[in-house]
């Protein structure tokens, strides 16, 4: 979207009224490949009922399927995987640098909702039913079909400080990719095959960009990556991680710093010591663990067992009083027996994880484990997926008692997207996007509140995941 926006393209959320397309792809499991594919298919429709002339596709999926993407969809015009980021300006007839008189507008999709959402609004009846099915029909028909291998060449591309941007996220909070790529030979994972071996940005260009999205007016900042606990390791740094975040969080102004990914036996002492010595940085933890029977882990090339990590969740609790904790488990890998599966259970009732995700085992080409056996069936899978959550939901539910009539700093996001009648925000212990959320009942003393703004506010009731809450004050 920078490389664009700078080119002299200007940007539009309407796929009606773009002239040029751009779908940003994800590959990872076929869920993903679905919604991608899809996405594509309704952008394509534009092509022959509204003003689009181009269609782009970028990111992982043409990373996977690039010679089949142009084969099977023939309305896509150019194709810009992970780490040819910049041929996308050629893709759209622009140059770097160039400012066009009259510039085209551009969608760009960096999920599919919005943009589908609006286009399928532009149909109607008939028409509508039959496009969604012969959508429905070429997606299935290219999933099938199109799989031809992970590319030859690795993706090398890493962005810097001087990378044009665009911010999507609310004005407040914005992600910084401090890595790219991944060297873990997990069986069940694509992303080396799509992203590249594990690289790290510049300790200098990191910091130079957070202090350039703070000067803009961000509090906010998450650190991502495929495993960001591996941070600098490349470059020579020990604690990588952990002098990242004593840096950035030095920052003055910004208000809240967290990451997301913690592989689990990359937590040192020092990390640990670090996020409990600054009051900026997030008490907040994303440990994706995966299972918790030393069979299947031993089965993903994991390594651990759930004793390990009941270990690890009390170091990480002694060392970080307060500390939320989220991870995520895959249900359904090749072999996992009812005792497995039971184990994984026992080990989330004791862990009692302050928020959990669970995902189906998904059977992807290219990766090791595609050739195991004992592949369970999906309605298996999806039983134990249900069953894990059904768990947790109780876990939570008890848990989230314990917020009721506690004070806590709030980040006002704005106007509820299930009732107008509220407002939603998030503490420092919910990561955007991905954990519960914080509605807001009464805004106490003040006549209105702002978005990006924070304040205190009182817990008065809790559910299964979400809260409400009063404002106290502003935030001094």
């Amino acid at each position: 979207m920078g490389l664009l926006d700078r080119a002299g393209a200007r940007l539009t959320a309407q796929p009606e009224d773009a002239e040029i397309l751009v779908v940003n792809t994800c590959s990872f499991i076929d869920s993903a490949k679905q919604e991608s594919v899809s996405t594509i298919l309704e952008m394509a429709r534009h092509k022959a009922s509204g003003r689009a002339k181009k269609l782009i596709v970028a990111g992982c999926l043409v990373e996977r399927y690039r010679d089949e993407i142009q084969k099977s969809i023939p309305e896509v015009d150019a194709v810009v995987g992970t780490g040819e980021l910049e041929s996308v300006l050629k893709a759209a007839g622009l140059e770097p640098g160039s400012a066009p008189a009259a510039p085209s507008p551009f969608t760009i999709l960096t999920t599919a909702h919005a943009a589908v959402r609006s286009g399928k609004e532009a149909l109607s009846g008939t028409h509508k039913s039959r496009a969604e099915g012969d959508a429905r029909e070429r997606s299935g028909r290219f999933l099938r079909d199109a799989w031809a291998g992970a590319s030859s060449t690795l993706p090398t591309y890493l962005y810097d400080e001087t990378t044009p941007r665009l911010i999507s996220t609310p004005r407040a909070s914005a992600y910084i990719k401090i890595a790219e790529g991944c060297d873990h030979p997990c069986t069940f994972c694509v992303i080396p095959n799509l992203r590249g071996k594990f690289r790290s940005r510049r300790f200098e260009s990191v910091v130079a960009e957070a202090e350039q999205l703070v000067a803009r007016g961000v509090s906010e900042i998450t650190l991502i990556g495929q495993d960001t606990t591996c941070y600098g390791e490349d470059l020579g740094f020990k604690d990588g991680l952990a002098a990242l975040l004593d840096t950035l969080a030095r920052i003055p102004n910004l208000k809240w710093l967290r990451f997301l990914y913690a592989y689990p036996n990359r937590i040192t002492g020092k990390l640990l010591e670090t996020i409990a010595r600054h009051e900026n940085i997030c008490k907040y933890l994303d440990l994706p663990l995966q299972h918790a029977s030393p069979g299947v882990l031993k089965r993903m090339k994991r390594g651990a067992s759930a004793d390990i990590f009941l270990k690890t969740l009390s170091k990480v609790r002694a060392a970080v009083p307060g500390v939320a904790l989220r991870t995520s488990f895959i249900v359904g890998f090749p072999g996992e027996s009812i005792r497995d599966f039971e184990l994984l259970e026992e080990f989330i009732k004791e862990a009692k994880f302050d928020w959990l995700g669970v995902f189906n085992y998904s059977h992807e080409e290219g990766s090791a484990a595609y050739a195991l056996e004992e592949q369970l069936p999906q309605r298996t899978i999806e039983s134990r997926r249900r069953r894990l959550m059904k768990l947790q939901q109780s876990i939570s539910r008890r848990q989230k008692k314990n917020w009721v009539g506690r004070e806590f700093t709030l980040l006002a996001e704005g106007p509820s997207t299930e009732t107008p009648l509220l407002w939603e925000g998030r503490t420092e212990f919910h990561a955007p996007e991905i954990d519960g959320k914080v509605f807001i009942n009464d805004f106490g003393p003040l006549a209105e509140l702002e978005p990006g703004r924070y304040y205190r506010a009182l817990v008065t009731e809790s559910h299964d995941y979400d809260l409400v809450a009063r404002i106290v004050s502003p935030e001094s």
